[in-house]
């Protein structure tokens, strides 16, 4: 079978001119080559580690049918391939000499490279971690709605957001991807932080968006510290930043959850997001 024919750069504009159109037709299902590309287009491309990042684009009969990125050290992602583009893409990579930590993709895809790669390098997968990802319909705040209400998070709250996301990175257990205090400089510039607070001031919860891209926007790093679960906090701040995404004419709104936390599929499902696909990330020995 053909299985296409794959053009890897480190080139974000030449990444961009071959599969731009590509991840822009299902803006939702490509939140994440959305958002990382246009993040390392705005913030630079060692945004995310010191290395440069890495591409590549699948191309069949004239058209784009996949597309990858790498961000070292980082996992691999891909968009859905069938098994057989899986496999030999898997035997590409290997045949390159490429060292991977893993991979993060759709199920299917996840699988099937997987064993592709353990086959051609005798490398095994450990399983992290499995993912829904969501599309927000029509959009209903949980009740009853907590005491306080949303504030932006500004320059004078940076120590905080770089405390809060070191704790959120550790708790959905996959690492930090990104420098905390990097990632809250770029959060207070852009203003894409939502504090949830008590009628005192105090933050209780924070939820984040990302920059609006084909327009999807997704929603990210949702962060109650432990001793405050439990109260609605989550599910108030979460319900803002959808509302506030659609009001700036945000045309989709995405999320991520971890399907072995049935709280947070529980709340997003109230709030009124809907499933899209599952995703997988394994590691690498």
């Amino acid at each position: 079978m053909d299985t296409g024919n794959w053009h890897f750069t480190r080139d974000l504009d030449d990444f961009l001119a071959r599969a731009g159109g590509f991840l822009r037709s299902r803006p939702a299902l490509h939140t994440v080559p959305l958002t990382v590309t246009e993040t390392l287009r705005t913030r630079g491309p060692r945004v995310y580690g010191d290395e440069p990042p890495e591409f590549g684009v699948l191309e069949h009969d004239g058209a784009v049918r996949a597309a990858l990125f790498r961000t070292p050290p980082h996992w691999l992602n891909l968009t859905a391939l069938t098994a057989e583009e899986a496999v030999a893409l898997a035997a590409r990579l290997a045949a390159l000499g490429q060292r991977l930590p893993g991979v993060n993709a759709p199920d299917d895809t996840a699988a099937a490279f997987t064993d592709a790669w353990r086959r051609h390098t005798g490398v095994t997968a450990t399983p992290r971690q499995r993912q829904r990802l969501y599309r927000l319909g029509t959009l209903t705040v949980p009740g009853p709605v907590p005491p306080g209400g949303p504030r932006v998070a500004g320059a004078a709250d940076r120590e905080q957001l770089i405390r809060w996301h070191d704790e959120f990175s550790a708790a959905v257990g996959l690492g930090t991807v990104r420098d905390s205090a990097e990632w809250a400089d770029a959060r207070i510039e852009t203003g894409t932080i939502t504090f949830w607070e008590t009628p005192d001031g105090t933050p209780v919860a924070m939820a984040g968006t990302s920059p609006r891209v084909a327009g999807q926007v997704r929603v990210a790093a949702v962060y109650t510290p432990p001793h405050l679960r439990g109260r609605g906090y989550a599910g108030a701040v979460t319900a803002e930043v959808s509302r506030a995404a659609r009001a700036a004419g945000a045309k989709e709104v995405v999320l991520f959850t971890d399907l072995a936390n049935p709280t947070s599929n529980g709340l997003y499902q109230r709030i009124g997001y809907r499933p899209v696909a599952d995703f997988a990330v394994h590691d690498f020995a």
